[in-house]
């Protein structure tokens, strides 16, 4: 079977959820025989980050010389020459009033959001019919409608829900305008299967869906060695967080904020931040501000992050919502005790309050749960084994599994 995985944005050069994902699947797609490509469309150099088996092709189908008609970003200029600040001014007039009549000709916002989508599924549309997969996989609901506005493909399509199913349909983060949430609804008929997270996101889906579901996990590895052990002697201790740089989702600054309350008195324990991502200099400054860089670092991207997860002692995640995420899963599978919000999505199906990990109502409350573990190493190693087999359940080749069955039953369904 010709599978095509189809990433609109962020796959190349991407270190996130999203793009681990589609790695995974493509290379156990091409483990079980199948042909396999990505497709993403970026203007954008750069190869994916996570490792892909040599048979994958991967195809950014991204040409300047497809039409798009775009705004002009308004540039505000903050230093204290006064000739640039004249002709920033003088730019920043021009802007708007570029932007303004580019609006006009264009109907509004609306149509010119209509005009550059069209012309990119124009240019899916070409690129699909040339590949003539048997199954496409889109890993956001945006690609769906990309590839589909405007005209039928006939091949079947599967999304991967990579959150619960309305933060992909929905404003309810905001940005989003009228006509956009009703493209991004409207796009779920266009599906022939959708692949959800967890059984209760299933209330999420839009009316507009009507086609097979099916729960499937995000894989998680089998640690069955080198588990955290909680009881050795060391010096200094450490709480670990691994994301993308993100404080409107992630919330990195409010873990900061809980264990600066935590540092002064518990003085041989520090706090690893891995990851990257667009707040690095926002929280770099937070950290300044206090003068603890002795005791916060901000580690950047890891290509080993099972590793950095077994020399830690807690996992700190204050997500504000999630889908599945992965280095919450990766922390619990090495036997790490996890802190996250009681009212974030993912994070509230994955950690069993008390359990395996603690739940917090706030930064208040996480910041005692998170004392409650610093202080007592059997309780870091009761919740950290009772962590660990938790997620056996989401095997690798479970999911895998559970994925080729899907495709196949959709594809036959055609």
């Amino acid at each position: 079977m010709k599978v095509l995985l189809i990433q609109h944005m962020y796959f190349l050069n991407g270190s996130g959820g999203t793009e681990k994902i589609c790695s995974f699947l493509a290379n156990s797609f091409v483990n079980k025989d199948h042909q396999v490509e990505i497709a993403t469309n970026e203007n954008t150099t750069g190869v994916p980050v996570f490792p892909l088996d040599e048979k994958i092709r991967v195809s950014n189908i991204y040409n300047a010389t497809i039409p798009q008609k775009e705004l002009l970003p308004i540039i505000n200029y903050k230093g204290k020459n006064l000739l640039l600040w004249v002709l920033y001014k003088i730019k920043k007039k021009y802007t708007k009033a570029y932007n303004f009549f580019l609006k006009k000709r264009m109907k509004g916002e609306e149509g010119l959001f209509v005009y550059n989508l069209q012309q990119r599924a124009k240019a899916w549309k070409s690129y699909i019919d040339d590949v003539s997969p048997d199954v496409i996989i889109t890993m956001s609901i945006g690609s769906l409608l990309e590839i589909t506005y405007n005209h039928k493909i006939s091949i079947p399509i599967i999304d991967s829900v990579n959150g619960r199913p309305d933060y992909d349909y929905t404003n309810i983060f905001g940005g989003r305008k009228p006509f956009e949430v009703q493209l991004l609804t409207d796009s779920f008929q266009k599906l022939a299967g959708i692949q959800l997270l967890f059984d209760s996101y299933r209330t999420y889906l839009p009316k507009s869906f009507q086609g097979k579901s099916i729960v499937i996990s995000n894989p998680v590895p089998n640690n069955t060695d080198e588990v955290v052990n909680h009881f050795a002697s060391k010096d200094r201790f450490k709480i670990i967080h691994i994301a993308r740089l993100d404080t409107a989702c992630k919330q990195q600054h409010l873990a900061i904020e809980i264990f600066l309350n935590l540092a002064h008195k518990y003085v041989n324990w520090d706090f690893e931040l891995w990851g990257t991502g667009p707040d690095l200099h926002q929280l770099e400054k937070q950290i300044a501000v206090h003068n603890i860089k002795d005791r916060i670092f901000l580690k950047g991207f890891t290509k080993t992050p099972i590793q950095k997860l077994r020399e830690a002692d807690i996992f700190i995640f204050p997500s504000k919502y999630e889908g599945f995420p992965l280095s919450l899963t990766e922390a619990m599978s090495v036997g790490l005790p996890t802190l996250g919000f009681k009212n974030c999505s993912g994070v509230n199906e994955l950690i069993k309050h008390g359990e395996n990990g603690f739940l917090a109502e706030d930064t208040e409350e996480m910041g005692r749960f998170l004392e409650k573990l610093m202080k007592d190493a059997t309780l870091r190693d009761q919740l950290g084994r009772n962590a660990k087999k938790s997620v056996v359940e989401f095997d690798e080749e479970k999911v895998i599994e559970e994925w080729e069955q899907f495709i196949h039953e959709i594809a036959a369904a055609k």
